[in-house]
């Protein structure tokens, strides 16, 4: 079973299994109302991050994908939208839609004018490390 490990400058270093990302708040059962097109299930960037407790001092998140060496990273002020995909129906996101999880901020517009890029939505997710910006 995938899990997402949050971690770096953190309170609480966490991993969330299927269950721990439905039991946060902030969930939204069909993210098609945020971004046309899109399927599945997510819950807020935010609701994760408040679970672990970002240090003051932390500015970017760096996401991992399990699939290669891939990575993004992005300032956290750009991120205040951002959603994790990790459902369809009652089961997790399948591959097909980038799953078991997804990272994605429904607003590239707005991603752009701060300096990222649509390489921030991460197919595959595994990890979050929560940094200083570079």
């Amino acid at each position: 079973m995938t899990r997402l490990r949050v971690d770096g400058d953190v309170r609480t270093p966490r991993e969330f299994a299927f269950d721990d990302l439905a039991s946060l708040p902030g969930q939204i059962p069909d993210v098609a109302a945020l971004v046309p097109g899109r399927v599945g299930g997510a819950v807020r960037l935010a609701a994760i991050l408040e679970a672990v407790g970002p240090a003051p001092e932390a500015t970017a998140a760096t996401l991992a994908s399990t699939e290669g060496d891939f990575s993004a990273t992005a300032p956290l002020e750009a991120l205040g939208q951002a959603i994790v995909l990790y459902r369809m129906g009652d089961g997790p996101l399948p591959e097909e839609q980038g799953g078991p999880i997804r990272f994605l901020v429904p607003n590239a517009a707005e991603c752009a004018r701060l300096g990222v890029d649509r390489s921030t939505n991460v197919k595959f997710l595994g990890r979050i490390t929560l940094g200083r910006k570079r």
